[in-house]
């Protein structure tokens, strides 16, 4: 009686939406006020014939171009990255990013616009993109904040985010009902602005994300069309 009991009070405290990691891919269309047209932008996580996870990220315009790819892992509840590479080209300045995870050795190892970077890793640590996965993770769970320590180029950040509610978006999709989150910055140190929406019936799939730069322009990505664990995104 008393192990049922316990096997009961287990059930009751898994979360009601937790997120089961599977495959998808989706095309956005890009905005970006420095460009006058839209560009377009991919996005797809896949497993790996090793049973490490690859998230990619891509979006181009005219002028402009950027590429981020992550490889990781999944041990439990905890994500641990091998590698990340960001690519940016075309507007301003250049920039290449490369970060190696040693877990062996504790060690972040790479380099941040050709200038080396080696930092102190422990379980916990994320990269750039391998971060959002783990949001998207935790929105489902239902949690209302959340906080990660990530590797921003050459310093550990910590990113902190908050759900602001349930919203409906309009896509080429359809209409999805999503989770809205933003990312908590202090205003008297950044003016910039992020924030994403997480479709709730396509395992919390990104489905548009808006961000404010701080000398203010601004760029969006919004669904096109989607897919996830093959199942293709259909909104009402």
């Amino acid at each position: 009686m008393r192990r049922a009991l316990l096997l009961a009070l287990a059930v009751l405290a898994l979360p009601a939406h937790a997120l089961e990691l599977k495959p998808f891919s989706a095309s956005y269309t890009a905005d970006w006020t420095q460009v006058p047209v839209s560009g377009t932008a991919e996005r797809s996580l896949a497993k790996t014939q090793d049973g490490r996870w690859q998230l990619d990220f891509e979006a181009s315009m005219l002028v402009a171009s950027f590429s981020e790819r992550s490889t990781f892992r999944v041990e439990g509840d905890t994500f641990l990255p091998d590698s990340y590479r960001l690519e940016r080209g075309g507007l301003g300045k250049g920039k290449k990013i490369k970060h190696d995870f040693d877990w062996q050795a504790k060690q972040v190892v790479g380099s941040d616009r050709g200038d080396p970077v080696k930092l102190t890793l422990h379980r916990g640590l994320l990269d750039k993109s391998t971060y959002q996965v783990a949001l998207q993770q935790e929105v489902a769970e239902g949690k209302q904040s959340m906080s990660y320590q990530v590797v921003d180029g050459d310093e550990i950040e910590t990113y902190d985010f908050r759900v602001l509610g349930e919203e409906k978006v309009d896509t080429q999709a359809g209409q999805v009902d999503a989770i809205k989150v933003e990312r908590v910055r202090d205003p008297t140190q950044s003016k910039r602005e992020t924030i994403l929406w997480f479709a709730k019936d396509w395992n919390y799939l990104l489905v548009r994300l808006h961000q404010v730069e701080k000398d203010g322009k601004q760029y969006q990505i919004m669904l096109q069309e989607g897919s996830v664990d093959g199942r293709a995104v259909k909104g009402n």
